[in-house]
């Protein structure tokens, strides 16, 4: 191994000297290229490790670190904590979950990822169709006029809208637009479906894509300018039918969240500022980073009354042979919860999967001896038996038998990757009918904890180890989320400061929250300045949700002398109006 680096730092070449990667297995030289920009001995260190041909022997050359780039595979170590952007989108690349694509905003899902979607796909179809729901497909263009029928609607994704002008050389005689959210393209049709009560309730949903162009830095997953989602759409008689379903659906989110993800979330309902356009009350479920104190709007149930009823004319007969306006929702859950759970979960070693999302759930290593060809012979034997073995009893599993790749690379990829179990497969331990399990979301001085393992109980242990792992981040996660009630406004911009979240009593008016979301940005900023702190936020504080009645912590609302919000001040500066409402405040994605 060479170190190349940029500049003469002796803090810096003391802490190469502990890079825990020097790998003496390796058959192939390194170069190891350390940036020392902005170095302190207690900064992260950003590190490359780059693969490159035996025969190069110029290895402190700028041609020798882009023949590297070009030739090998990139590495990079980044702390979570100091540097969450950067630790992000280097992860979401390192890990093999996307690719970058030549328009901005618009990745390529890699078969890795697609498969996490497709795990979250196959839960939430199995439980809509349990429940009635069917599947179906709709255009992805809709003309000018159909979306500017709903104004609300419209004003909301007004800016997001890409617009089809063209066919060819020849303009079109009206505009389409590429589908921000298909109410408008859908209701014209499903109005032609419906004549009398009897024809009640229409339940569709629709897996596909959908195009809002973000002016904000694009981010994968959390903020791109295409991504893919579901949408749900109903149409029922009545206003208590469809607000039973609004619920129900919330309920199946929050499960996708909690029993699949191991995220927990908070469900309540969106204030009017940041309800769904055009609907007459949104509900949603939140989840929270601890890293940067931002929350993550999870997935959306809204009721639409008979707004949109009334644009598009769905009417029917009711039971009195009268005509009237149908009740209508739309609900939908995006890939975003694949960002969510990279946040939520990962660590300074790349991601860590929950086990019932993740494509493979157990790895498979041997640990071969060079020149002893039978021995290897065997641990490759037992391993693909192994392998199959576990896979009868239900695991995900995937011997990793790759001949030109080391032990440290593949577990190193492995711990990137989030794959939950690495199993350690050697001679000494076919001898003892054992192996060595290693756990991803346990790390232990700087080492994945390792416990060993008799191969005739091991799938039944990997079953509740597995189990438990999930629990395991589900509790860690949910430790994390550190909510503050606050009743003062000095308190208000000190709690989010801090990277947390707050309970305050809220009004609920559209113009209180502006001067609150305008005001909170100003004093984020003046504190930033006047105490120097890094680590201090800024930025607008918005409503994130009014949490319903069965999540509020009625204990430690009981601190602030009562357990109803109604008796307090509302929080907004210079507010007159009293409160209605717990209302949970933070800053989001």
């Amino acid at each position: 191994a060479v170190f190349s680096m940029h500049s003469r730092n002796p803090l810096l070449a003391k802490r190469l000297k502990r890079l825990p990667f020097m790998n003496t297995q390796c058959s192939s030289a390194c170069s190891i290229l350390v940036s020392p920009r902005r170095f302190t001995p207690e900064s992260p260190m950003s590190v490359s490790l780059h693969k490159y041909s035996a025969k190069s022997t110029d290895c402190a050359g700028t041609a020798t670190h882009q023949m590297a780039q070009k030739t090998g595979e990139r590495l990079e170590l980044l702390h979570k904590k100091s540097d969450i952007g950067n630790w992000y989108e280097n992860v979401v690349t390192s890990a093999n979950l996307i690719d970058y694509f030549s328009i901005s905003g618009f990745y390529v899902l890699k078969p890795f990822s697609y498969e996490i979607w497709e795990s979250i796909q196959q839960n939430f179809n199995d439980k809509i169709k349990r429940d009635g729901v069917k599947n179906c497909y709709f255009p992805s263009l809709i003309p000018q006029s159909n979306l500017e029928k709903e104004s609300s609607h419209v004003e909301g994704f007004s800016p997001e809208v890409a617009w089809v002008t063209h066919s060819g050389d020849k303009k079109l005689a009206e505009k389409l637009a590429l589908r921000p959210t298909s109410e408008t393209v859908m209701y014209p049709v499903i109005k032609n479906w419906i004549r009398s009560y009897r024809d009640l309730p229409i339940r569709v949903n629709q897996w596909c894509n959908v195009v809002r162009w973000e002016m904000k830095n694009p981010v994968p997953f959390l903020r791109s300018r295409e991504f893919l989602w579901q949408e749900g759409h109903t149409v029922y008689a009545s206003k208590e039918e469809a607000e039973e379903e609004v619920l129900k659906i919330l309920k199946f989110y929050q499960e996708i969240y909690e029993d699949l993800l191991a995220i927990p979330v908070i469900p309540g309902r969106k204030s009017e500022s940041e309800k769904f356009a055009g609907a007459d009350y949104t509900t949603t479920i939140e989840a929270f980073v601890d890293v940067n104190g931002r929350s993550i709007q999870g997935a959306t149930s809204h009721h639409l009354g008979q707004n949109f009823s009334k644009m598009f004319d769905i009417t029917f007969t009711d039971q009195s042979n009268q005509p009237a306006h149908a009740f209508q929702n739309s609900w939908g859950l995006s890939t975003r919860t694949i960002g969510a759970m990279i946040l939520i979960h990962g660590d300074d070693n790349g991601m860590i999967l929950p086990p019932r999302v993740a494509p493979v759930q157990v790895n498979i290593i041997p640990i071969l001896k060079a020149g002893n060809e039978e021995t290897n012979a065997n641990i490759m034997r037992k391993g693909q038996e192994l392998a199959s073995q576990l896979r009868e009893s239900g695991i995900r599993a995937h011997f990793d038998d790759r001949p030109d790749k080391s032990v440290r690379h593949k577990k190193i990829r492995s711990e990137i990757k989030g794959i939950p179990v690495i199993i350690e497969l050697g001679s000494k331990d076919i001898q003892k009918n054992s192996c060595m399990v290693c756990r991803r979301d346990v790390i232990i001085n700087g080492r994945m904890e390792k416990s060993k393992v008799q191969l005739a109980s091991l799938p039944s242990h990997l079953i509740t180890l597995l189990d438990d792992i999930h629990n395991t981040l589900f509790q860690r996660a949910k430790a994390k989320r550190n909510i503050k009630y606050v009743t003062e406004w000095d308190d208000f911009i000190d709690t989010i400061g801090q990277k947390r979240q707050v309970m305050v009593p809220f009004c609920g008016h559209s113009q209180c929250e502006d001067v609150i979301q305008e005001s909170s940005h100003q004093d984020f900023l003046k504190r930033k300045s006047s105490i120097e702190e890094e680590s201090s936020l800024t930025g607008k504080a918005k409503s994130l949700c009014i949490p319903f009645e069965s999540h509020i912590a009625s204990a430690e609302c009981s601190e602030l002398g009562q357990t109803s919000a109604e008796g307090h001040q509302c929080i907004g500066p210079n507010c007159e109006h009293k409160a209605k409402k717990w209302t949970l405040f933070g800053r989001s994605y």
